[in-house]
């Protein structure tokens, strides 16, 4: 079955840099649109960046010019690189994916289990 399964996550220092990977596995026909979710303790799940195939970016406002999305479509691959971080992007961070599977006639959701993030002197 197709599944997302998201590493890189820690704890860190104010100001430090992080880099999340997100990787697609299974019966896969055709990798969409890949977004990063954060999850903060206490908050709605918030959308933070997505990728297209063409490799077209967009990113919200509070995390803009901090956080990179990249994707590697031969591996199946989607990175964030979180630079300068801050005790509020502490959270749980979730990849979300718009996959085909292999047979299907639609793109579907996928969501991986998440990475803790912490950010904290």
């Amino acid at each position: 079955q197709v599944q997302l399964v998201e590493s890189g996550g820690g704890s860190v220092q104010p100001g430090e840099s992080l880099r999340l990977s997100c990787t697609a596995s299974g019966p896969i026909a055709h990798l969409s649109e890949m977004s990063w979710y954060r999850q903060a303790p206490g908050k709605q799940r918030e959308w933070l960046a997505r990728i297209y195939v063409n490799e077209k970016t967009e990113y919200a406002d509070t995390i803009q010019d901090r956080f990179i999305i990249t994707r590697n479509n031969d591996r199946s691959l989607i990175e964030l690189q979180k630079n300068s971080l801050k005790p509020e992007d502490t959270g749980v961070y979730l990849c979300q994916g718009r996959i085909r599977p292999r047979g299907g006639l639609k793109d579907d959701d996928y969501w991986g289990q998440g990475t803790q993030v912490t950010v904290s002197s």
